[in-house]
């Protein structure tokens, strides 16, 4: 599969594509109220893109779309009611694609199987991580190197949050601690938000997490970005040296996407898949989701699927070598 990192949907395409489906097929598999499922706090990335999502395909998918922030277990109890909802198009899961990739790996009895208990309809957006201290750290900390050095020679500052334990961030966090030898302490949240809230009020030194969750709070000149997670630098953080400027050998993004349950039939598949296409291609979405650090873009579901399979085969041997596990 050739996919483009930066491919973002065409409105043409998309409203071409809703127009092959026919309206009075589309009108039979309507539902009454569609339900996106966020493992994720309100007010945070996750859930701004489910809120943008929703606005746009109701009425045409569902006459009503909501959003429902179902957190805990690292956004493992929105993938279980997802998976246990019935299959008839109106609940519907956003995700980091980490839940179901990485998760395989740490946990010894994950109550879901990704790509048996759940059916892909499409990415949502791109996103790179960003690497951010708050007050308690000195503001002479100025990129990671020092922040590790400062770390070593402060044992009891030597820790980070992240959004979820086994989650992207986490790691990220912890193979940076890992490159120096520095053993960082982890702090799982439910969610970037809360983590943040703990950085801002000096509980924690660091957080790992989406760019976009750290750049909201900029401008309390009490978070200092220290370096993002991309191949280049962050078009929502230019200024910042990603970690491979800095020394440090490593880069990973992260995807959100949307699911449905497995045994949802593939004209409604189709159908909602038409409809989120077209909604991520509107340019007050894409506007929206960038002032969050969020890059539109879609996928097939099939292309999804792929995206699925590759990222899990690539991530098995990064939490062998970080030796992470967790209890389900």
């Amino acid at each position: 599969m050739t996919f483009n990192r930066r491919q973002i949907i065409q409105t043409a395409g998309a409203s071409a594509l809703l127009a092959s489906i026919g309206q009075h097929a589309w009108a039979q598999a309507k539902p009454e109220v569609a339900r996106i499922i966020t493992g994720f706090a309100a007010g945070g990335t996750s859930d701004t893109i489910c809120r943008r999502v929703a606005t746009k395909i109701a009425p045409d998918y569902a006459n009503t779309a909501v959003v429902e922030n179902r957190t805990g277990a690292g956004g493992q109890i929105a993938v279980q009611f997802v998976k246990g909802a019935p299959a008839d198009g109106a609940t519907i899961l956003q995700t980091p694609t980490s839940i179901l990739t990485i998760y395989p790996h740490i946990y010894k009895k994950l109550p879901y199987e990704p790509l048996v208990d759940l059916a892909p309809v499409t990415i949502g957006c791109i996103f790179d991580f960003g690497f951010a201290v708050g007050p308690s750290v000195p503001a002479s900390v100025k990129n990671v190197p020092e922040f590790l050095a400062w770390a070593k020679a402060n044992p009891a500052g030597a820790n980070f949050g992240s959004p979820a334990a086994g989650s992207t961030p986490h790691f990220l966090g912890a193979l940076i601690g890992k490159s120096a030898g520095v053993e960082l302490k982890h702090a799982a949240y439910r969610g970037t938000q809360p983590a943040m809230l703990d950085l801002l009020g000096g509980n924690i030194s660091a957080v790992s997490g989406p760019i976009g969750d750290i750049t909201q709070h900029l401008a309390s000149g009490k978070v200092r970005i220290l370096a993002t997670s991309g191949t280049k630098r962050n078009r929502f953080a230019p200024d910042v040296p990603t970690l491979q400027e800095q020394g440090i050998n490593m880069a990973h993004s992260e995807w959100f996407a949307f699911f449905v349950p497995a045994k949802t039939p593939q004209d409604i598949i189709t159908r909602l898949n038409a409809s989120m296409r077209a909604a991520l291609a509107q340019k007050d979405v894409i506007d929206g989701l960038g002032t969050f650090g969020l890059e539109a873009m879609s996928s097939t579901p099939a292309e999804l699927t792929d995206l699925i399979k590759r990222d899990t085969a690539k991530w098995a041997p990064i939490v062998k070598d970080v030796g992470f596990t967790a209890e389900a």
